[in-house]
């Protein structure tokens, strides 16, 4: 008993530091990111940068953790081009488009936004994968949705540019968190090495664009007639940048994998209170009291949709299990005893 009770205490503390370190990590990569693009407006080489640390790290540590490197079933080049090759774009687009949205706003106001993921993975599972929900996940996307509006009206420092690239990135990866769970049921392959698969991928099929446009910009900037002086200071944060993406993703999946669906979902809607509250002590950008209850508001449909979402989960987990043997009774009825378990349902991996 005590031996269990023990166990139980460094799993939880365990999940508490790495909750910790992700809400620290993922903070100072978007403060880092802000700073970056401030004084170096190129979000598609930042991007880049980031693409790049993934594929150079995430091999060598994946192998030294034994992450296994096959798929239950093998993966055809027709299923490859129809659903890998259009998450690796999506990725590549996304992280473009979240670049830009930081690069415009606020880091708290692009975040507020991105709450909205909720509302797009509703509609694009209703319109892709024909996914009913019920009436108490659809009430729960109207504060998300009220929130953000009143977020948006009351910006001090609003955008258009801004405002489309934050609602574009989050449509982005909620069509890649859909399709991911796709490829994840099928292949079976670990998310981890998908993640590395889509950010080779996206990394050598966007060389050629960014060559043509960003080092093209980079090489001849129309203000000076020369080409565009990075600074030491410059590369460094995008080297920083690059690591700090990096490890929040390994930090991601980490709390993924020992928590149920519930507590991270809850665990990354607490993530992304704390980066914009961070954000704002750091970074300073000025707000009302107006903004802030937009940005609450938000924040607290997110938590809505997590619950409704796991009742419904669990609601069609009842539905869904079959007796596993009969049990007679005194009175000559036949009682069953039903499997039970936790989830195997497969995470999402790509988060804003």
């Amino acid at each position: 008993m005590e031996s269990n009770e023990r166990k139980e205490s460094r799993e939880l503390l365990t999940i508490v530091i790495l909750c910790l370190l992700w809400y620290a990590v993922s903070s100072s990569s978007n403060v880092v990111a802000k700073a970056l693009l401030s004084e170096f407006p190129y979000p598609m080489t930042v991007t880049m940068v980031q693409l790049t640390t993934i594929t150079l790290l995430s091999g060598p540590l994946f192998n030294l953790w034994s992450v296994r490197r096959t798929s239950n079933t093998m993966i055809t080049w027709r299923y490859y081009f129809k659903l890998i090759v259009p998450l690796a774009l999506g990725k590549f687009l996304g992280n473009v488009l979240s670049h830009v949205s930081i690069w415009k706003v606020p880091v708290s106001y692009a975040h507020t936004v991105k709450a909205t993921m909720p509302l797009f993975t509703v509609v694009l599972s209703r319109i892709i994968l024909q996914e009913r929900q019920t009436g108490k996940v659809y009430l729960s996307l109207l504060p998300i949705v009220g929130g953000v509006a009143i977020a948006t009206l009351t910006e001090l420092s609003f955008n258009f540019t801004g405002l489309f690239s934050a609602l574009a990135s989050t449509m982005a990866f909620s069509l890649q968190n859909i399709f991911s769970k796709k490829v994840l049921k099928d292949t079976g392959i670990h998310h981890l090495r998908l993640l590395l698969i889509l950010g080779r991928l996206a990394l050598f099929m966007f060389i050629p664009i960014w060559l043509v446009y960003d080092v093209r910009n980079l090489m001849y900037d129309p203000l000076t007639g020369s080409a565009v002086e990075i600074s030491t200071k410059t590369l460094m944060f995008l080297i920083v940048d690059g690591l700090l993406n990096w490890l929040q993703n390994i930090v991601a999946f980490s709390v993924m994998s020992i928590v149920t669906p519930l507590t991270y979902a809850v665990a990354s809607a607490s993530k992304r209170i704390f980066v914009i509250a961070v954000t704002l002590f750091i970074l300073g950008n000025p707000v009302t009291g107006t903004n802030v209850f937009g940005m609450v508001l938000a924040i607290a449909g997110v938590f809505c949709y997590n619950k409704a979402k796991y009742d419904q989960r669990q609601e069609e987990k009842r539905r869904s299990l079959l007796p596993k043997y009969n049990i007679p009774t005194q009175n000559g009825h036949t009682s069953f005893m039903i499997n039970g378990g936790r989830s195997n349902e497969k995470y999402p991996f790509f988060s804003t």
